[in-house]
């Protein structure tokens, strides 16, 4: 049995008809179109969400809260021990510079407008060289006790710092 392009369908039920609203009594969804008897939902331009009928909303009663700091830095954060298992699945090379460039390629961060920021959390077995915005010193002392080291190099120039 051959298959002509003009037989093919989909399953039954594969596709659903969208609702057609206001179309007349016979359709189940004519006149009010769903929408009730009259009142302020009923009608067009209606946007209520977080009003509590003159009432003070709650997301304006309660207290506004932390702090966001203007002048502070984005670093992405790796710990050794997420690098170490990237080494382990050979998708970072030991033998190169180790910078957010290769760390991006890999998937290991992402963001981090300032640069990356190296943390101590895992263990480190392979002699690595690092080029870094930042390290902790648990970091650099995990790094140094495996035979590598780290590079820590400033954070990427400010536009604002020259305002």
């Amino acid at each position: 049995m051959t298959i002509k392009i003009t037989d093919l369908k989909d399953n039954d039920g594969a596709r659903k008809a969208r609702m057609r609203v206001g179309r007349g009594i016979g359709s189940g969804k004519g006149k009010t179109g769903g929408r009730g008897q009259k009142g302020q939902k009923s009608r067009s331009g209606v946007s209520i969400n977080g009003f509590e009928g003159g009432q003070m909303p709650l997301h304006m009663r309660l207290p506004k809260r932390g702090f966001n700091n203007p002048f502070g830095k984005d670093y992405a954060i790796v710990n050794i021990g997420m690098v170490q298992k990237a080494i382990d699945e050979k998708k970072l090379d030991a033998k190169k510079v180790v910078d957010q460039d290769a760390l991006n390629a890999i998937g290991l961060t992402r963001g981090g407008k300032d640069g990356v920021r190296l943390l101590a959390k895992g263990e480190l077995k392979s002699k690595l060289t690092f080029k870094v915005a930042g390290a902790s010193k648990g970091a650099i002392e995990a790094v140094e006790k495996a035979g590598g080291k780290v590079e820590v190099i400033a954070p990427k120039a400010d536009d604002k710092a020259d305002a």
